[in-house]
């Protein structure tokens, strides 16, 4: 297995997370909850639109069904949140050190390229759902409130099940091997 092979480390992943911010507020979480979903799925589905562009059909059908799990991730996440109030969070008051959040783009150290296979998009989710899990569980871990310490850890279960099947995934594509994309319009090479 080349190191480019193995999943994102949840030591290196936990980057994507503000150490010193606390979550006490259920609101509040459900607000970063609903944000890292949302972006997530939106992430996924520009992903897939550009494969699309580039006939690359395989991997933006992979895109697209991870944009749906985001939705229904996020759609979950809405329901048992409902009659909460929701505070309105200014971009940067949210509490990752990224951009955007731990599952979205902009957090992003792997090459996308309009002529990914399906393994290296998978390694690209699994970054980005251990990200995520790094996320959930730095709040379950240090959240004074218990509702957020609760809804915290249903969301590292629920992220760890993505984690793992979209590990199972990477492997049954690992056994198949890695086939490149035909670039049938490559740059030209400088004169």
């Amino acid at each position: 297995m080349s190191p480019s092979d193995q999943p994102e480390q949840p030591t290196i992943a936990a980057a994507a997370v503000d150490s010193t911010a606390q979550i006490d507020d259920l609101g509040e979480f459900l607000v970063h909850a609903l944000e890292l979903e949302h972006e997530s799925a939106a992430h996924y589905a520009q992903l897939a639109d550009t494969m699309e562009v580039h006939h690359n059909v395989d991997v933006s059908a992979l895109f697209r069904h991870l944009a749906a799990l985001s939705a229904e991730h996020a759609e979950r996440i809405a329901e048992r949140g409902r009659g909460v109030a929701l505070p309105r969070l200014a971009p940067w008051a949210f509490k990752w050190t990224c951009p955007g959040s731990p599952e979205g783009g902009n957090c992003l150290d792997l090459e996308v390229s309009y002529q990914m296979t399906a393994p290296q998009a998978l390694r690209l989710a699994l970054h980005n759902e251990t990200r995520g899990h790094a996320f959930y569980a730095h709040v379950a871990a240090t959240s004074s409130d218990a509702q957020v310490r609760r809804m915290a850890a249903e969301a590292v279960a629920e992220e760890s099940e993505h984690v793992a099947r979209l590990q199972k995934l990477l492997d049954e594509h690992r056994q198949g091997g890695e086939d490149r994309l035909e670039d049938l319009d490559p740059p030209h090479a400088p004169a």
